[in-house]
């Protein structure tokens, strides 16, 4: 399979779309605030802000809950362009996803509330009724596939956008207190990555595939020696290394002051992948993906951090190139 199909231009974006509150003024512990600052949070739902803001199309597949929180979520997809007409609203015991963090650079506490989360009642037939053709790649995170129905929906979706000829992007995105165990949380990731087109992770969660720490790089490069595929190994601020047939391209990071540590890998897919939509070249995509996880780090938020393409051109007309 070709990676010319991402270039349609219209993402189809996977999982856990929800609510963050960020302790405001930012640089304020958490115990000490005394305000709040909301916004759209959700590793997927922070993927397809970014792509929305950097000219693609994006719509999210996904599920929230029947409330206040499910609604301030569904307005706040509208405000950033992303497509609704895949989301469910789901009542009973479910709740959206709720992140309360900081902005700060050191020692950035965050708190997640995931108890009955409503992005895993994600459902099959969901999956079903969504017309694949009208995109170009489906982009998914590991969160999704850490309990049912979920998982079966993820698998369905994947399987789907193989037959319709779509690009699967999957962002591993290990979140340990998610799964019932690291074992089946290797397996069941291992699966979809199998099934991807596109790979991406950090070095700790490709190690995780493995099941070997110092194996990780070497599947990352078995990944992306498979026709048509790509394997992005991150190392945080070492950079990161890319894997795509017998090419590879490893990068370094922009150097920027930092506010806090959160969305720069949501950053980094989006701009990675928005790029190449654009029909820039990987290498050229994977710089700008790296610029986007830069500025980032130096906003509040994660959807509201994303740039715009404009935004996107100037700092990186203004920062020297990586090596």
């Amino acid at each position: 399979m070709s990676l010319d199909r991402i270039k349609v231009n219209r993402f189809l974006v996977l999982g856990r779309a929800g609510m963050d509150l960020y302790a405001d003024p930012p640089g304020t512990r958490m115990e000490d605030a005394r305000q709040f600052t909301s916004a759209l949070g959700g590793s997927s739902a922070n993927i397809a802000a970014g792509l929305c803001r950097l000219g693609s199309a994006s719509s999210l597949l996904g599920t929230v809950s029947d409330d206040a929180v499910g609604r301030f979520v569904l307005a706040e997809l509208g405000r950033y362009g992303i497509g609704t007409e895949h989301v469910r609203s789901v009542g009973g015991e479910a709740r959206n996803s709720l992140a309360v963090v900081e902005s700060r650079a050191e020692n950035c506490q965050s708190v997640i509330y995931r108890n009955g989360a409503a992005d895993f009642e994600l459902s099959t037939a969901q999956v079903e009724a969504c017309d694949f053709s009208r995109f170009g790649a489906l982009v998914l995170t590991g969160t999704s596939l850490a309990r049912e129905p979920s998982r079966a929906a993820t698998f369905r979706a994947i399987e789907k956008a193989s037959a319709a000829g779509l690009i699967t992007i999957i962002d591993i995105d290990y979140r340990a207190y998610t799964w019932a165990n690291r074992q089946e949380a290797a397996e069941v990731c291992l699966r979809a990555a199998q099934g991807s087109q596109m790979v991406v992770g950090n070095d700790d969660e490709f190690g995780l595939l493995a099941g070997d720490q110092a194996a990780g790089l070497e599947l990352a490069k078995r990944f992306g020696e498979r026709k048509g595929s790509v394997a992005i190994y991150k190392m945080g601020a070492r950079g990161s290394i890319t894997f795509a047939g017998t090419e590879q391209i490893e990068l370094g990071v922009y150097r920027v002051r930092q506010l806090k540590p959160t969305g720069a890998g949501d950053g980094f897919l989006a701009g990675v992948a928005s790029s190449l939509a654009a029909g820039l070249s990987l290498a050229d995509s994977l710089r700008r993906g790296t610029a986007v996880a830069a500025i980032v780090v130096t906003r509040v938020g994660c959807a509201p951090a994303m740039p715009t393409l404009n935004e996107l051109m100037s700092f990186m007309a203004k920062n020297p190139p990586l090596i």
